[in-house]
């Protein structure tokens, strides 16, 4: 057993959690890391970057396949599951490795154990290796994350019945797999085991996919999706999975199978129902914390719990589970640490990427949510198939749609469904955060040929001033005659 003294201990070495360890080493203060798993936590071990890694490989895929249509003969496509599988542990290493680096670099002490309050100011952690040490410090920052909700009635074995950190093993290429949930997790590993071979079935109890985003955008990718081989059933329950032989059978009901039970038999079935806070070993009333009814802290603008000394951070606040919000979070709680007056988080929206195949990024407001928020709204759409760089890709399906205000013609919201939309991204970000109007961005040069220009078009579209598509006739106001 051994004691450590720190200025502050992390709890938790995901984006969240090194983001603040490592702002918290560079303004020069003794910072230790801990983390009952590896350094990256969820997103560099099993989440973000191993399934970019797989996505990649599957978009390679997808791209030799229709290679013919470009004048290539690629010959017959095979996969070799155990080099994708290193290519994707390599690639995770090499990330693990870089945030260890950055650790050491930054006087950022990494320990390895399982961590719970004492006070607010000692964590116990229960060393890996065996041993109980005691760390004493100012401060406390909770960077726990989230894990993938299970779901008692399906009990997982990792085998046949898989959440998103099974299926990233890729341990083998089901025949038939099953997912369920059509949210960004069950959308993408049916993308990657759809590209490998895999026939995939999504069931999706609400009437859309990508719930809560714009209505159109998922619609949208729902049927690129399908015209890839993806079937997706909408407004459907799983009602019930038996385990049978080297698989399961599943029955579900709902509008994809006409209001009528359904079974079907499947390799393998991927829940993927969304994600739980991870707080429940940490004894926060041993700190004087609680949580709320869904299990998530409440923080302030700076980070700070009711208890002044600890800070939350990341997905253990609550929604967006994003790791690139935690990561702001994660420096601003650092810089408050250190003594800033002015740091928060505080942005005018937060982006949200699906890495499909094309990709959907999305932020600010959808055309529903501005509607609803009372906003008199003006739409401009660009669709890809009208992108002169999108046909030099054969890459024609997709859209990229720019929600404004109709009275003061401010930017509300982008929503893009595209190659590379997860960059595209980008210059809706920071239109929203510098006030831009549409008008703004449609003035704006932007380079041809690029993807990107359809943003322009798309600012243009919503004034009638599109050049690259037809733009919608002007509607005659009621009572009026046209001539």
């Amino acid at each position: 057993m051994a004691e450590h003294q720190a200025d502050t201990v992390v709890i938790g070495a995901g984006p969240g959690g090194y983001h603040a360890a490592i702002r918290l080493g560079q303004l020069g203060k003794r910072v230790i890391c801990v983390d009952r798993d590896e350094a990256g936590g969820v997103c560099l071990n099993w989440g973000c970057i191993p399934t970019k890694a797989l996505l990649h490989v599957g978009e390679i895929a997808r791209q030799m396949a229709r290679a013919s249509e470009l004048g290539l003969n690629a010959g017959q496509l095979t996969t070799d599951r155990e080099r994708i599988a290193k290519f994707k542990t390599d690639v995770v290493n090499a990330n693990v490795g870089g945030v260890k680096t950055l650790f050491k670099g930054n006087n950022v002490e990494f320990l390895y154990g399982e961590a719970c309050f004492k006070d607010a100011n000692t964590v116990s952690l229960k060393r890996k290796e065996g041993g109980t040490d005691t760390i004493r410090a100012s401060n406390v920052v909770i960077a726990t994350g989230s894990a993938p909700i299970d779901v008692k009635a399906w009990p997982r074995d990792g085998k046949v019945i898989l959440n998103s950190d099974d299926a990233v093993k890729l341990e083998s290429i089901p025949k038939e797999l099953l997912v369920i949930g059509g949210g960004v997790i069950g959308l993408e590993f049916a993308t990657v085991y759809s590209r490998l071979g895999a026939k995939a079935l999504v069931v999706e109890m609400l009437p859309q996919i990508l719930s809560g985003t714009d209505l159109e955008i998922g619609k949208t990718l729902g049927r690129i999706l399908k015209k890839q081989g993806i079937e997706i059933m909408l407004d459907t329950k799983v009602t019930a999975i038996e385990k049978s032989g080297k698989g399961a059978k599943a029955t579900f009901n709902g509008e994809g199978t006409g209001r009528k039970d359904e079974t079907r038999a499947f390799d393998m079935v991927l829940v993927a129902v969304g994600r739980r806070p991870v707080t429940d070993n940490l004894n926060l009333q041993g700190a004087g914390l609680s949580t709320d009814e869904k299990g998530f802290i409440a923080v302030d603008v700076q980070m700070r719990t009711k208890i002044s000394n600890v800070f939350a951070i990341g997905d253990v606040t609550g929604v967006p589970l994003l790791a690139h919000r935690a990561m702001k979070q994660g420096v601003v709680a650092a810089e408050v640490i250190a003594g800033s007056r002015s740091a928060a988080f505080d942005p005018i929206a937060v982006p949200n990427c699906v890495y499909t195949d094309p990709e959907v990024a999305t932020v600010g407001l959808s055309e529903e949510e501005a509607k609803s928020r009372g906003h008199e709204v003006r739409v401009g759409k660009f669709p890809l198939a009208a992108s002169g760089r999108a046909r030099t890709m054969n890459e024609t399906d997709g859209l990229i749609k720019l929600v404004g205000d109709a009275k003061t013609d401010l930017l509300l919201g982008m929503h893009i469904v595209a190659p590379q939309a997860e960059s595209l991204i980008g210059e809706g970000v920071i239109a929203l955060e510098m006030g831009a109007t549409l008008e703004d961005i449609g003035l704006s040069i932007h380079p041809h040929p690029t993807l990107t220009e359809g943003i322009m078009d798309a600012a243009e579209a919503a004034h009638g001033k599109a050049i690259h598509i037809l733009n919608p006739k002007p509607k005659t106001p009621a009572g009026a005659t046209a001539g």
